[in-house]
């Protein structure tokens, strides 16, 4: 599916004002693009909240070239950032209005230690034509040596901000749907919203993936009901692996942070206490580890399989 049939791209903002952020970080961008000037970003927060949104806003409105470079794809990282990207930031603009260029580095953090050395040099390098903006979802990934060459803007959602920009997003994603002439019912758009928020672009995803008849029914909330758990921690206290993995199978749909979450919860009441911290510590690592996952299935597995060994259940 090309960009132009991608809901996220097609409805994607294109200014700050657009985009979807509490009021005390829109601020701050909306400064950056005021003084005409911007810095070194490091812009770090969870999945699909708008961190690239931002940056690409931030190009669009100071009116100048951009080039994104994702290090999701560290095979060919190290050759762009050496040779296309210090070409980029070498030449003179002809058409650009802004008084730098940038290079946006995307998902940094799952680039190596020696692969963002390699970045921090290249920063001090280019500086005088270009800038960067860097965005991660673990900020504690990048290393030291380019927070401190960057301003740092966390993506956090506090307390009350939840509802009020859920509730944006909700008329936001009325005003695409409408658009597309696709009808929803007003509570699956709110059970999309809860269940994935604050990630915008799943949601938007979902939607699209839900609205292939033309209307996004009732029965989406079905899916989006809690996983039940109860059934896996059986198979887990029992030490009965293919049924393990066959529940991990069958529930590759649903979203790996919230099983994790669900497993949890569910570890006071069924493990015994001496067990409960080493639990805590696997499921903290999986659940971080689910963020560059390249298979799903397989980490999924690998933490059902670690609890189940390293446990004792009642």
């Amino acid at each position: 599916m090309t960009n132009e049939f991608l809901w996220v791209e097609k409805y994607r903002p294109k200014t700050i004002e657009e985009c979807i952020l509490p009021d005390s970080t829109k601020k701050t961008f909306a400064e950056f693009v005021q003084s005409g000037e911007l810095p070194n970003l490091l812009l770090a927060g969870p999945p699909g909240v708008g961190k690239t949104t931002v940056a690409k806003a931030l190009c669009n409105e100071l009116g100048v070239d951009y080039y994104v470079i994702n290090g999701s794809d560290e095979g060919r990282f190290l050759d762009t950032v050496r040779n296309q990207a210090k070409s980029f930031a070498s030449t003179v603009s002809l058409t650009s209005s802004g008084k730098h260029k940038v290079i946006i580095i995307d998902e940094a953090d799952n680039t190596t230690h020696d692969v963002q050395l390699l970045l921090r040099a290249n920063i001090e390098a280019i500086y005088n034509n270009c800038r960067i903006i860097i965005t991660c979802n673990y900020k504690n990934k990048i290393i030291e040596p380019l927070h401190s060459r960057c301003s740092v803007v966390e993506f956090g959602i506090r307390g009350k901000e939840r509802q009020e920009l859920a509730a944006k997003f909700f008329k936001r994603l009325q005003t695409i749907l409408t658009e597309e002439k696709v009808k929803a019912e007003p509570k699956v758009l709110v059970g999309l919203i809860n269940k994935h928020f604050p990630d915008w672009r799943r949601v938007l995803n979902e939607c699209q993936r839900y609205s292939t008849s033309g209307e996004i029914g009732s029965e989406v909330l079905t899916a989006l009901s809690p996983t039940n758990t109860s059934e896996l921690i059986g198979f887990l206290s029992k030490k009965e692996f293919q049924n393990v993995r066959k529940w991990v199978v069958q529930n590759l749909d649903n979203d790996p942070n919230s099983i994790l979450r669900s497993v949890y919860d569910s570890i006071y009441e069924n493990l015994k206490p001496s067990s409960i911290p080493e639990a805590v510590l696997i499921i903290a690592k999986y659940q971080y580890q689910s963020a560059f996952a390249a298979d799903q299935e397989i980490n999924m597995l690998a933490a059902m399989t670690e609890l189940m060994v390293q446990c004792e259940f009642k």
